[in-house]
């Protein structure tokens, strides 16, 4: 079974062109399933053996541990997948995790900001530095400012960049300098399945960059005299030089949504909410969102059309008369 898991998972990686961390929630997933099967002092079932039945048993082992419905669901649709190239390759005649239905998930319509409150969090991105600065009891030496600058000027152009082009975290750290057409203001993104996209950003996001390159060579100057290794080509880098990770613009987002005093339920993916549902209510076609957000079904992108009336009706609701 573990043989079977390492060759579906270099299927995955290298003729699916599956993401690398989509590679290894699979690889995890069938794991944990393996392990299912084969339980301490157990053999391992013959694969052909494992029907409907059997996945039923372990989606119901999932609730029992309390597992929440989107968990069970992605785990099946990774079994799904597994059956499928199992199929393939002639190691079964059927998919049995067909026969088992998926979970019914709750539509969740996500809260988006407006473009007043996203405008305002941005554009006071270093007030709410300053306001923290001013707090602190300790007077800030000219290496710490000059520190503070460096990460601001970084961070700033991060999330102006998130917002105007609609990137995932994921493509966003995963920028090269060579991605970014300077003249153009386009970018050149790897997206999910490693299907390559080319996205415009605007004016705010250009002049975010602009201050941001300069910031850059500092910090390639700095990390190469205690470093043996080349400069990074990434665009985004952290203090050493190296490329930021998704769970750093995690946290760069949380920290200016905490200095900002606001109650939002704020993360990196908001900023991609945003840009589809702005666009669409100033009447952008949903198929050129489509394609800006990479999405590979339009059904992915409606969702955004959900959260644009639910904002619609929430004004309406507050500023009609006879609401």
């Amino acid at each position: 079974m573990k043989q079977l898991i390492d060759k579906f998972v270099r299927y995955l990686q290298y003729e699916r062109n599956v993401s690398p961390e989509t590679v290894v929630e699979y690889r995890r997933d069938m794991l944990q399933f393996a392990e299912f099967l084969t339980p301490p002092g157990a053999t391992p079932p013959p694969l052909e053996t494992i029907d409907h039945r059997v996945i039923r048993e372990y989606v119901g082992s999932m609730y029992d541990r309390g597992l929440e419905r989107a968990s069970v669901a992605r785990r099946l649709a990774s079994l799904r997948t597994f059956f499928k190239y199992c199929m393939r390759e002639k190691h079964v005649r059927q998919n049995p995790a067909r026969l088992v239905a998926t979970p019914k998930l709750p539509k969740r319509v996500p809260h988006v900001l407006t473009e007043e409150e996203l405008n305002g969090f941005l554009d006071n991105l270093g007030a709410s530095t300053a306001a923290q600065k001013s707090r602190r009891k300790r007077r800030p030496t000219p290496k710490s400012e000059n520190a503070a600058k460096i990460i601001l000027k970084r961070d700033r152009a991060a999330l102006e960049l998130l917002y105007a082009s609609g990137l995932r975290v994921s493509e966003l750290v995963g920028l090269n300098v060579g991605d970014v057409d300077r003249r153009g203001q386009m970018l050149r993104v790897l997206g999910k399945g490693r299907k390559e996209r080319v996205i415009p950003y605007g004016g705010k996001a250009q002049a975010a960059l602009e201050a941001y390159w300069p910031v850059r060579d500092e910090i390639l100057a700095r990390s190469s005299s205690v470093q043996s290794k080349p400069p990074h080509e990434a665009v985004f880098l952290n203090h050493l030089g190296g490329r930021l990770t998704d769970r750093s613009v995690h946290m760069i987002v949380k920290k200016y949504a905490r200095l900002a005093n606001v109650d939002w339920n704020l993360h990196p993916h908001s900023l991609r909410h945003a840009f589809a549902t702005h666009l669409l209510a100033d009447g952008a076609d949903l198929r050129a969102i489509q394609e800006l957000l990479g999405h590979v079904s339009l059904s992915t992108t409606q969702r955004y059309t959900q959260a644009s009336i639910k904002q619609l009706m929430g004004v309406y609701d507050k500023a009609h008369p006879h609401a």
